[in-house]
C-alpha cells in the first residue's frame, strides 16, 4: 500500500499528466503541466524511483552546484497536488516526468496506486503531435476515450487508433482496465516549426482542459507568448516565398474540412469561456496526426542562432520520400 505523508484529504481530484518526449512535440504536453504546478504552486509529494523507468544513458542525470555543494538532479516523474479556489473548489494532481525508457506495465500501475490512494474520480493526460496545420489557425484540439459512455457524457472520440503507442496511450489503456475514467487531450503542432517551446498549442490544451474540468485556469503570460510566437513564425514565412506559399496550401485545405464546422459549439464554447473569464477575476521524437498517437513526423528543426525557429522549404511533391524519425 502506498502512503501518502503530509497529502490531506482532497477535493474531487482530477489527475492531470504529461510526459516529455515521444508525446510531446513543441513541449506543448509538458510545459501545460508546468504552468498549473507554477501558477498554482504545487507541492511535490512523490517522485517514482528513477532507477526503476529510465535509462541513464538515454535520459541523462545533471550535475548542479547549490550553496558550493554539487548534487545530482535524477531524471524521473514527480507527483504534485495542487487547490483550485472558487465557488467549487476542487484538487488537481498534477503528473509530470519523461516518457519512461523501460517497464511501462510498472509505470503505470505506480501511478494507479496514487490515483486509488487519493480518490481521483478522472484522469487527464495531455500529449501533442505533429500534424498537417498552418500555424495561422487556431490548434486543433482532439480529446479521445477508450470509454464510449464516456465518450458520449463528455463529447468526446471514442479512439479506434491502431498502431504504434507511448505512454498516453499506454497509460489510458491501463486506467481503462483499472476502471477509472481516463481521457487524452491531444495538440496539433505544425511539423514545419515543430521545435520547443510553442506557447500556442501549450495555450490551445490549457484551455479545452479548462472546459473538461470546468475551472479557471490562470494563464499569466502564455495568450502574449503565443501571440508573439505567431508573429515570429509569420516574420519567418514571409522571408521565403516557397514556405508562404506551403502555409497557404495547408491554411486553404484546413478552413475547407472546418466549414460545417464554423458554428455552433465551438462559438458557444468560446463564449462560456468569456463569460466565466470576465466573472472569475481572480487568479486562478513525437506522435503524429495520422490517428492520434502514431509514428514520428519529420525531425525537429533546429532554432536559428538567434533563437528564432525556421519553417523548413516544402516538399515540391506531394511528399512521397518524407522521412520519419524518432528523437
Amino acid at each position: 500500500m502506498i502512503e501518502l505523508e503530509g497529502v490531506p484529504e482532497l477535493i474531487d481530484p482530477v489527475m492531470v499528466a504529461a510526459f516529455e518526449g515521444w508525446n510531446d512535440a513543441g513541449d506543448a504536453a509538458s510545459t501545460a503541466v508546468a504552468h498549473l504546478d507554477r501558477e498554482w504552486k504545487g507541492e511535490v509529494f512523490a517522485a517514482l524511483d528513477a532507477e526503476d523507468y529510465y535509462d541513464f544513458q538515454v535520459n541523462r542525470p545533471t550535475v548542479f552546484m547549490e550553496a558550493g555543494v554539487r548534487k545530482i538532479t535524477w531524471p524521473t516523474t514527480r507527483l504534485s497536488v495542487v487547490r483550485v479556489g472558487g465557488e467549487k473548489p476542487r484538487d488537481l494532481v498534477l503528473v509530470r516526468g519523461i516518457e519512461p525508457s523501460m517497464r511501462w506495465r510498472s509505470f503505470c500501475n505506480e501511478l494507479l496506486g496514487f490515483a486509488h490512494e487519493l480518490g481521483v474520480e478522472l484522469v487527464v493526460i495531455l500529449g501533442a503531435l505533429l500534424g498537417d496545420t498552418p500555424h495561422t489557425r487556431p490548434v486543433p484540439i482532439s480529446g479521445t476515450t477508450s470509454d464510449a459512455d464516456l465518450a458520449r457524457r463528455m463529447d468526446l472520440e471514442e479512439t479506434k487508433y491502431e498502431g504504434p503507442t507511448g505512454i498516453v496511450g499506454i497509460l489510458q489503456e491501463a486506467c481503462t482496465h483499472a476502471g477509472v475514467p481516463a481521457v487524452s487531450l491531444w495538440a496539433a503542432v505544425p511539423h514545419y516549426v515543430s521545435q520547443p517551446p510553442n506557447p500556442k498549442a501549450t495555450l490551445a490544451l490549457l484551455n479545452r482542459l479548462e472546459d473538461l474540468i470546468d475551472v479557471r485556469i490562470p494563464l499569466g503570460e502564455l495568450p502574449e507568448d503565443a501571440r508573439a510566437w505567431q508573429v515570429g513564425v509569420d516574420q519567418l514565412a514571409a522571408e521565403d516565398s516557397e514556405v508562404a506559399e506551403y502555409v497557404q496550401t495547408l491554411e486553404e485545405a484546413r478552413d475547407t474540412a472546418e466549414l460545417p464546422e464554423a458554428s455552433g459549439e465551438a462559438i458557444a464554447r468560446e463564449f462560456e469561456r468569456y463569460l466565466r473569464r470576465r466573472d472569475g477575476a481572480g487568479p486562478g521524437g513525437h506522435a503524429t496526426a495520422d490517428g492520434g498517437d502514431g509514428p514520428p513526423g519529420p525531425p525537429f528543426l533546429r532554432g536559428e542562432p538567434g533563437g528564432r525557429p525556421r519553417p523548413p522549404k516544402p516538399p515540391r511533391t506531394g511528399g512521397d520520400d518524407e522521412e520519419s524519425s524518432e528523437e
